[in-house]
C-alpha cells in the first residue's frame, strides 16, 4: 500500500490503495461524529456497450436490490435504522454510492458496500420491475420536460463521436431492450475493487479507515484484464449546428449556444482554470457580469444572460452562453443582441475590478464549501473519477487565483470558435431566422 498526506485548505487528505486496486481516500473533519461513506466507480453512461443506452443507470437502480445477506431494499433500511441517509448518482463518467451516519456506524456501511460490490444478486421479475421503474422516470423527467428533451438533442448534436452524445438515462428504446444478462455482465465487468475509489470524509482517522477498508473490501476479487478507458474522440468540427426547439409548454424563449471545449486535464489545468474565470466575468453575477450589464441594463434586450463552464470532465466538455429575452423579443434579435455582447466584450477586455472581486468571491466560496463534509467528498469524487489526482484537486483554488485577464481573453479567443458551435432556439413555437 502507498499512503500519503496532503493538506488541501482547511482539509486534510489521506490516501493509500489496497493490494487488489481499490484506490482509498480519506478527508478528516472532526468537528462533528458524523462520516461520509461513499463509492465511486470509474464507469458511466459513456462507458457502456454501444446499443446499451441507460444501463450504468439501471444497474444503479438494481444496486438496492439483494446480496446473499441483505434483501431487496434491506440496505436503505438498515441505513434508516441507524440514523443516517444513502442514495446514489450516475452521470457519464462515473456512478457513486454514499452514505451518511454517525461515525461509529462506518463499519457497518462498509460491511453492507462491500457486499454488495461483488454479491449483488437480482432476478428476471426484479430486472422488469426496475425498468419499468427507470422507463417511468424518463417519462417524468425528460419526456414531460421540454428543456430536458433540448439538453438532450444539444448534447447529441454537439458531440460527433463521444459518447457523451449518449443520454445517461438512455434512450427509450434501448432501456426497452436491456435485460438481465446485459445488467449482470455490466456490474461483472465494472463493479470491482481496481475500478472503484472508496471515499470516507468526517470523523475519522487514516489509520481506522485502512483497518476497516482492508477488512471490508481488501478480500474482494479485483475484475482481470480490466483496461483503462479508451473512449472513441472528437473529429475536428467544420461547421456550427443549429436547432430550433418548438414545444408548446415552453413558457419563456430562450437562445442557447454552447462551444465545445478543454476540460481539466491532470498536470496541466491552466485553461481550464482561464475558462472558469470566463464565465464568471461574463456570467457570474446577476448584476455586475459582462452579458447581465450589457443586455439586462444598458439595453434592455434581455431578462436573463449569462454563461456556464464546468472543467471537470474526463473528455471534452462545453463552454455556454444564454439569453432570455425580454417579451415580445424575436429569439433572431435576442442572438444578435448576444452576439454584440460578447462582441463588445472581446474588444473591452476584461475589467481589473471586475476580476479581483470575483477572486475574492470564489476564495470566499471555497472556505464555505469546506465546510461541507457531504460536499467535500462529492468533490473529490467527481474529480478522481474524471482522471485528475489529488495534486491536482489541492492545486486548483491557486490555479483560479492566478488567472490573469490576458489568460482569459486568450481562452475567450479559443473557445469563441463557431464551428464548435450548437445554437438553439427554443421557445412554444418556431420562429422565422432573418438572412
Amino acid at each position: 500500500m502507498i499512503a500519503m498526506s496532503l493538506p488541501a485548505n482547511a482539509e486534510t487528505v489521506s490516501s493509500f490503495t489496497l493490494d487488489n486496486g481499490m484506490d482509498v481516500v480519506v478527508i478528516e473533519d472532526h468537528r462533528a461524529p458524523v462520516v461520509v461513506h461513499m463509492v465511486w466507480y470509474r464507469v458511466g453512461a459513456a462507458d457502456e456497450p454501444v446499443g446499451k443506452s441507460g444501463i450504468a443507470h439501471f444497474l444503479e437502480h438494481l444496486m438496492f436490490k439483494g446480496t446473499d445477506d441483505l434483501e431487496p431494499g434491506e440496505f436503505s433500511e438498515v441505513v434508516a435504522a441507524n440514523g443516517g441517509r444513502d442514495n446514489a448518482f450516475t452521470s457519464w463518467d462515473y456512478t457513486a454510492y454514499f452514505q451518511r451516519v454517525a461515525a461509529d456506524r462506518l463499519d457497518l456501511m462498509m460491511t453492507m458496500e462491500a457486499d454488495r460490490m461483488r454479491n449483488l444478486q437480482f432476478s428476471d421479475e426484479d430486472m422488469v420491475t426496475e425498468r419499468a421503474v427507470v422507463l417511468e422516470e424518463r417519462n417524468q423527467r425528460t419526456d414531460s420536460d421540454p428543456a430536458a428533451l433540448f439538453r438532450e438533442q444539444r448534447s447529441a448534436a454537439q458531440y460527433l463521436n463521444l459518447p457523451y452524445n449518449i443520454p445517461i438515462i438512455g434512450w427509450r428504446h434501448e432501456i426497452e431492450a436491456l435485460d438481465t444478462e446485459d445488467a449482470l455482465a455490466f456490474y461483472r465487468q465494472y463493479y470491482a475493487p481496481n475500478n472503484a475509489i472508496l471515499i470516507v470524509a468526517g470523523d475519522v482517522t487514516p489509520d481506522e479507515v485502512r483497518t476497516l477498508a482492508e477488512a471490508h473490501y481488501g478480500p474482494l476479487h479485483p475484475t482481470e484484464g480490466l483496461a483503462e478507458r479508451q473512449r472513441p474522440q472528437e473529429p475536428p468540427h467544420l461547421v456550427e449546428r443549429r436547432l430550433q426547439f418548438a414545444d408548446p409548454r415552453i413558457g419563456t424563449p430562450y437562445v442557447l449556444r454552447s462551444y465545445l471545449a478543454p476540460e481539466r486535464d491532470s498536470g496541466a489545468q491552466e485553461e481550464a482554470a482561464a475558462l472558469t474565470m470566463l464565465a464568471q466575468v461574463l456570467g457570474g453575477s446577476g448584476i455586475t457580469s459582462v452579458l447581465a450589464r450589457k443586455l439586462q441594463f444598458e439595453t434592455d434586450a434581455a431578462i436573463d444572460a449569462s454563461a456556464f463552464y464546468n472543467g471537470t470532465s474526463y473528455d471534452d466538455t462545453t463552454f455556454g452562453v444564454y439569453i432570455v429575452p425580454t417579451p415580445g423579443q424575436p429569439l433572431d434579435e435576442a442572438e444578435q443582441a448576444l452576439d454584440r455582447a460578447i462582441a463588445e466584450f472581446m474588444d473591452e477586455g476584461v475589467d481589473a475590478e471586475q476580476l479581483d472581486r470575483i477572486k475574492s468571491q470564489l476564495r470566499a466560496g471555497q472556505v464555505y464549501d469546506d465546510d461541507n463534509v457531504e460536499g467535500l467528498a462529492r468533490r473529490y469524487g467527481v474529480a478522481l473519477t474524471s482522471g485528475l489526482t489529488l495534486e491536482d484537486i489541492a492545486a486548483w483554488p491557486d490555479l483560479l487565483q492566478a488567472v490573469t485577464a490576458e489568460d482569459i481573453m486568450a481562452a475567450a479567443q479559443n473557445v469563441f470558435d463557431r464551428r464548435n458551435a450548437v445554437t438553439g432556439w427554443v421557445g412554444a413555437q418556431n420562429e422565422e431566422r432573418a438572412e
